[in-house]
């Protein structure tokens, strides 16, 4: 596979996996675009895996997102945050009561994911969202497998548990 057919399988989830962990849309287009930049530099060193790459791929946006918010004096790690301060806006105009109803769960959904403890939120979105492997998680956190399965349901039952808080039904 080229660069390009690897940035057209891997970037939205990649890109999805950085806003539900934190970044804005914005910025998380960024550390896609930077991170695949730096991998077409390394194209002729790369092994043509898959696996390779897209690991490549969440490292180095991952390693962007940290430089980026440890280089920001503005930056206030969403922990540190009380949680009246930890809100979603919805856009002031919507087309449809679908998306206005879309954006209301995703607003409940990012207050619920604020609240889960970082190791938690990275594994579940690693998985659930980025679709990596429990190995692949593993390998990139360098923690135990075991100890990824255990934050993946440890997460689950604590976004089950913050959403029945909130009101959300199952």
């Amino acid at each position: 596979m080229t660069v390009e057919d690897h940035y057209t399988a891997i970037a939205p989830k990649l890109t999805n996996w950085l806003v539900a962990t934190g970044s804005s849309y914005a910025e998380a287009c960024d550390f896609v675009q930077e991170a695949f930049v730096r991998i077409w530099k390394m194209r002729d060193d790369l092994r043509d895996s898959d696996a390779a790459v897209r690991g490549l791929a969440y490292t180095i946006a991952r390693n962007l997102r940290k430089n980026s918010w440890r280089d920001n004096s503005r930056f206030v790690p969403v922990d540190e945050l009380p949680e009246s301060a930890v809100t979603v806006e919805a856009p002031e105009t919507l087309p449809s009561e679908e998306a206005e109803e879309s954006a209301r769960l995703r607003g409940i959904l990012a207050n619920a994911f604020a609240k889960l403890p970082p190791a938690l939120r990275e594994a579940y979105t690693l998985f659930q969202i980025g679709e990596r492997s429990i190995r692949e998680i593993a390998a990139e956190t360098g923690v135990s497998e075991n100890l990824v399965k255990v934050r993946i349901f440890r997460a689950k039952e604590k976004l089950r548990a913050i959403l029945t808080d909130m009101g959300v039904t199952f």
